[in-house]
């Protein structure tokens, strides 16, 4: 009798770059948008505004950030990952940028609240995980999903000290025009994230089967 054995099909690698990169891009995005509460007294201060003109900019961001991660999740899917994630980082440094120099409620509004809350939806958690999904063998997808989580949860913590010593350091407004510059360092980042939902190494059909649902760094569903 002649015994016939499969073939064991090989392990995929897991691409490392591409995880580091969206790492990173993960912990940027949520980590200016956690440390606003630190800009709020000192930009009163001397502004002259009261707490509701700042707080209506936070809850503009988040609604915003709220609405549109799952389009430009559908974006993302359609026409690339790097696509997205880059005009993400374009949009959040701008919102920074016009909020540092912002002299009326309504600049601010649209600075930090409108052009701030896509940014962090652009460059939103969900984005970078699909991304790691498509691209990691699903016996290493677990950890991934895992490192990525932590990462997204480390930008908050590394940017609220930073946060603070930047403003008792240069001022809130300089502080604000360094973080505009740091996001501009996204689009750099997020090259080997390049593709969409029909590229990858893990095949379209099998991604949706094996896809648990993604939770961000505070056990918030995001896909």
């Amino acid at each position: 009798m002649t015994t016939i054995s499969a073939a064991r099909p090989a392990t995929r690698p897991v691409p490392w770059l591409l995880i580091i990169c969206g790492c990173i891009i993960a912990g940027m995005a949520f980590g200016p948008r956690s440390a606003m509460g630190f800009f709020q007294l000192p930009m009163l201060a001397e502004k002259g505004w009261d707490r509701t003109t700042f707080g209506l900019a936070m809850a503009i961001q988040n609604l915003l950030w709220g609405l549109g991660q799952p389009i430009f999740g559908a974006i993302a899917d359609r026409y690339g990952t790097w696509r997205v994630l880059s005009f993400g980082g374009l949009l959040y440094a701008a919102g920074l940028a016009l909020m540092a120099t912002a002299d009326t409620p309504t600049m601010l509004h649209i600075s930090g609240g409108v052009l701030v809350g896509l940014g962090v939806a652009a460059s939103s958690f969900s984005i970078v995980l699909a991304s790691f999904g498509r691209n990691t063998p699903p016996e290493k997808r677990s950890i991934v999903f895992g490192i990525g989580t932590a990462a997204g949860s480390a930008g908050m913590f590394i940017f609220a000290p930073l946060s603070q010593g930047l403003i008792d350091a240069y001022g809130w407004s300089d502080t604000l025009m360094i973080m505009s510059a740091m996001m501009l360092i996204i689009p750099i980042l997020a090259i080997p994230l390049v593709g969409n939902s029909k590229t990858g190494s893990v095949p379209q059909a099998q991604y949706e089967h094996d896809q648990p649902p993604l939770t961000g760094p505070a056990g918030m569903l995001v896909h």
